[in-house]
Parts: structure tokens; sequence; C-alpha cells
């Protein structure tokens, strides 16, 4: 038998995933900076939304800093 592979993350998941503290991860799941479904009383996120998240910020990360006079 193969092991199942999960198709939805709980926030504590994609927390230790990401490197960040849960109130860290569930402030990004509630602003919207990392989507997610309600599912009953708890929120699921798709493994595609933490790459999204993810590549967003290495895309914000490559973009010349520009300074404000």
């Amino acid at each position: 038998m193969s092991a199942l592979t999960p198709k939805w993350h709980t926030t504590a998941e994609v927390a230790v995933m990401l490197g960040f503290g849960l109130s860290k991860t569930k402030m990004l799941v509630l602003t919207g900076e990392i989507r997610s479904v309600k599912v009953g009383r708890n929120r699921r996120i798709l493994p595609v939304w933490v790459d999204e998240y993810v590549q967003r910020c290495a895309a914000e990360a490559d973009e010349p800093v520009r300074w404000s006079a």
C-alpha cells in the first residue's frame, strides 16, 4: 500500500512548513495573504496556495528597494 498525500493542510501544519509561529500564520490566513477555505469550524489550505504565498514573497524580495525622499 502507498501512503496517502494530504490534499489539505491545517494552519498549524503550514506554520511548521514555513517556519513561522502559529499566530503569524493565522494572521496571514485571516488577512488573505495565504488563501484558505473554511471547512466546518476549521480552516484548510491547499498545498498550491502555500506555494503561491512563497512565490509571491520571493518575487517581492527580487524587486528593487524604492526609497522615498
